[in-house]
């Protein structure tokens, strides 16, 4: 049997984000579970068409979650029994749009939110573009720190390293994100007000830099 080292080299990467995440949630009661159906779709085509003066194509405004759940509320009955009853369909509608990273953009989207109906509450994130290049980017730096240490083990030990056996990732999900604004809500605006004409709503954003660590576990035979 062989004699072998196994070392774990950790990869460490920083990256600047280069395009913006903007995270929209709608969600309204509506009184029957078709008009709830109705209600949401009529609000993205409302964004939608908004979002198509500042030149985004429909297909931009992405679903990430959408579904309609029964909504009771609790009251007192006659006899100070508690008791529950329908009140609706509540929707909640889920969307991504990604652009870019341009504040003055970020400004007129979020103008665009203050005068939709409904209110609708929206998440910034900031990411990259080009992920994969990224996470191939940090595993290679990962792996580099493994020979690194292989090599001052192996030195230190007297034994010489030899070929690669194996070499164990875990391929778990990295996320390249960084999130300033979480669980936002425009006021309602009026078309009167200052700042809803469509100009964009003044915001300066520096995001972050991005930092990811990943870990990669590989044994040598060693001599």
């Amino acid at each position: 049997m062989s004699r072998t080292i196994k070392v774990t080299g950790k990869g460490k990467l920083t990256v600047k984000p280069d395009t913006i995440r903007l995270i929209i949630n709608m969600s309204k009661v509506e009184s029957s579970y078709e008009n709830a159906i109705k209600e949401s779709a009529d609000k993205k085509t409302e964004l939608n068409s908004e979002l198509n003066r500042l030149g985004f194509r429909n297909d931009a405004l992405k679903t990430l979650n959408f579904n309609v759940n029964t909504e009771y509320e609790q009251y007192q009955d006659e006899d100070n029994s508690w008791k529950s009853r329908l009140v609706g369909y509540r929707y909640t509608h889920r969307m991504k749009l990604e652009f870019p990273a341009d504040n003055s953009m970020l400004g007129r989207l979020l103008n665009i939110l203050a005068r939709c109906t409904g209110e609708p509450e929206f998440s910034i994130h900031y990411t990259i573009a080009d992920p994969e290049s990224a996470k191939n980017e940090l595993l290679t730096k990962a792996v580099e720190d493994s020979r690194i240490k292989a090599d001052v083990l192996s030195k230190a030990a007297g034994v010489t390293l030899k070929n690669i056996l194996s070499i164990d990732y875990s391929w778990g999900e990295l996320e390249f994100v960084s999130r300033p604004l979480e669980g936002m809500r425009m006021l309602k605006c009026n078309v009167m007000d200052e700042g809803c004409d469509g100009a964009g709503i003044d915001i300066d954003i520096e995001a972050d830099d991005i930092n990811v660590t990943d870990t990669v576990t590989v044994i040598w035979e060693i001599a």
